[in-house]
């Protein structure tokens, strides 16, 4: 995996080209430790910076940034087009040469041959990328269909800056930006910044899916440029809806066994050593025995094993290993080792983030590094077939949500003196007004709670208005999968794994979320996902050709951390003192609420622990990447 930044500014000198491209790629060196790459064109104004993680054509021929053969096209790109080499066969049948063997030189050729969009179209892969077109002086702007990547793009002054962190934008002497008021109302929402919002003004992330243009030969700052969506996941589910997997569910999973065969072969194909994660559940055990079944030698799989039993998957991981033979890794972490990554969370993520399953997902990376540079996961298996419980709640639950406010109140307020913490946190959803009703389970805190915190309420993200717009066809079972694959997903799930993987230079890869696969699953009807209270039902079908049922068959246990433990330990006094200084009002956020829960839980009548973290992880991002001497500042685009 890579790095990449660039800017436009045509009133930059020659001479002060390199030095400012060299600080903006030493930001991203954790993202690209083998080499690094700079171009310019100081009459056109543009620049494009460039680190390199070296996984296919390890020689000076993969280095970038690259040009196209005839010279026309200058890319950097960040990821990996998995079918190169049967789009390269037939380029070279249309008479294209190559020079090397990487994926981005046939990237390069396809556009010359095809046009940008048609090629994007035809990609299979993970990919961010900054494509300058030198004849038409434009600036194309690409992300991947699922927004596996980040790219991050925005004007400050009369400066285009993008990268694939803020990290690498924040180094060029052009940035000044405050911070966005409506990302942070979002944050207290969704518990992430989802694009196309970014957590500083003036500043956004490209949406996946997307190709946004920038015509720079007559360039008005402050110009987002124009979009096209060659791919849209609203639209796949709508015609999934319409136009069904016409066979029976033999069939089904005969079809799905062929694809995600095809899709883990292509992840295979490295010229590094390769392992992937296993944690004993249904999706990253399928995608090692997948891979078992295709390697020549035992794969290489990576675990984390914790002090505490409440939190650990090892043994389950282990047994899966011991049965399909891999070469297992294990690493034992205390809840010490643990508490150390704390610390560093802020450094590798370029916003408020506050899944605190980043703490783990960062140690296996790590442990991985050790041995591999790429690693394979099972991530999207949960959205795409039917996964988390909190679906099963939403689709038995409708009667209770459709109730009258009143009579929802009165249910809250008796499910919020239950003893159980799952109970109230039913509660917590009945006390939700949110007309979206899905909404309502994925909120931290709801809508009312944020206007009264910030003053004004969080804006829907367009992903997600779309989405919901779109799914109005769809069956009230089958909507919040969509929902989750056009909001959770990318902006939480994906962008904690790429940080953290990325922090020690591992590129990771997921099968499940080829594009034909998800195309496939959101054609499947949710019967062949759920079967009563089985989750996943299709995919278990796969791996229970493989893998007994007694070494996978579990309640869902996720990646967590003992928060609780270390709020009441460890965590006390560094959240007194967030609580009690002045980082919440500089943050556009009344503390009132924060410090009552706070004073709640030491006192035990609080069991909203995950807020407590997200107020602990938004208040250490503040401290070390704020702005200075910007104040805060109202959003500026749409």
């Amino acid at each position: 995996m890579c790095g990449l930044a660039g800017a436009f500014d045509p009133g930059t000198e020659a001479a002060a080209w390199p030095s400012r491209l060299a600080k903006m790629a030493a930001a991203l060196e954790h993202r690209g430790p083998d080499d690094a790459g700079f171009w310019h064109d100081a009459e056109a104004g543009i620049g494009l910076a460039f680190r390199r993680l070296s996984i296919l054509d390890l020689s000076v021929e993969g280095h970038q940034p690259m040009r196209s053969a005839s010279g026309r096209y200058v890319i950097v790109f960040n990821g990996e087009v998995y079918n190169f080499a049967a789009l390269r066969a037939e380029l070279e049948t249309a008479g294209a040469r190559f020079r090397g063997h990487s994926d981005t030189e046939v990237m390069l050729a396809a556009v010359e041959a095809w046009g940008l969009a048609a090629s994007v179209k035809r990609f299979v892969g993970m990919f961010a990328f900054a494509l300058w077109d030198r004849q038409a002086r434009q600036l194309h702007l690409v992300r991947d269909r699922i927004g596996i990547k980040p790219l991050y793009w925005g004007w400050s002054g009369g400066t285009l800056l993008f990268g694939s962190e803020m990290t690498a934008l924040r180094r060029h002497p052009s940035f000044s930006a405050g911070l966005d008021r409506d990302a942070i109302a979002s944050f207290l929402r969704f518990n992430c910044v989802p694009a196309p919002y970014a957590v500083f003004a003036g500043f956004r992330k490209l949406e996946p899916g997307c190709i946004r243009t920038f015509d720079l030969a007559t360039p008005r700052p402050g110009d987002a440029g124009s979009v096209f969506s060659y791919w849209s996941l609203a639209d796949v589910a709508r015609k999934g809806a319409a136009d069904p997997f016409p066979g029976d569910e033999r069939e089904a999973v005969d079809e799905l066994e062929r694809r995600l065969g095809e899709s883990v072969a292509l992840r295979m194909i490295a010229d590094v050593p390769l392992g992937a994660f296993l944690s004993g559940g249904i999706d990253s055990s399928l995608v090692v025995a997948l891979m078992q079944e295709q390697s020549p030698v035992p794969v290489r799989t990576f675990t984390i094993r914790f002090d505490n039993p409440e939190y650990n998957e090892a043994d389950h991981a282990a047994a899966v290993a011991r049965h399909l033979g891999t070469e297992h890794h294990e690493q034992t972490c205390s809840d010490g080792e643990m508490l150390s990554v704390i610390d560093r969370l802020p450094a590798m993520y370029d916003e408020p983030f506050a899944d605190s399953s980043a703490v783990p997902t960062y140690l296996v990376s790590r442990t991985a590094r050790e041995l591999v540079t790429v690693a394979l996961s099972g991530d999207g298996g949960d959205e795409l077939f039917f996964g988390y419980p909190r679906y099963n709640y939403h689709s038995t639950a409708a009667a209770v949500l459709s109730m009258p406010r009143p009579l929802r109140r009165a249910a809250a307020f008796a499910g919020a003196r239950m003893p159980t913490r799952r109970l109230r946190r039913i509660a917590d959803v009945l006390r939700n007004d949110e007309p979206d009703r899905y909404a309502r389970f994925i909120s931290w805190w709801n809508p009312a709670e944020v206007e009264q915190m910030t003053g004004g309420r969080p804006r829907m993200a367009p992903f997600y208005a779309d989405a919901l717009e779109r799914s109005a066809g769809l069956s009230r079972t089958a909507r919040p999968c969509l929902l989750d694959l056009v909001s959770y997903l990318p902006e939480d799930i994906l962008t904690k794994v790429d940080r953290a993987s990325m922090a020690v230079s591992l590129e990771v890869r997921a099968p499940l979320l080829d594009h034909r696969v998800v195309e496939f699953a959101l054609g499947l009807p949710v019967s062949l996902k759920r079967r009563g209270r089985t989750m996943k039902w299709i995919l278990r079908q796969l791996l229970y050709k493989r893998v007994p049922r007694e070494l996978v068959d579990r309640p869902k246990m996720g990646f967590s951390v003992p928060l609780g433990d270390w709020f009441r330990g460890p965590l006390r006094e560094r959240m007194d003192g967030y609580c009690l200084g002045s980082d919440f009002e500089d943050l556009g956020i009344d503390p009132a609420p924060v410090r009552r829960m706070w004073g709640d839980f030491k006192t035990g009548r609080s069991h909203r622990i995950d807020l407590l973290w997200q107020m602990f992880a938004l208040v250490a991002w503040w401290r070390q990447r704020r702005p200075a001497p910007a104040a805060l500042a109202a959003s500026s685009m749409s």
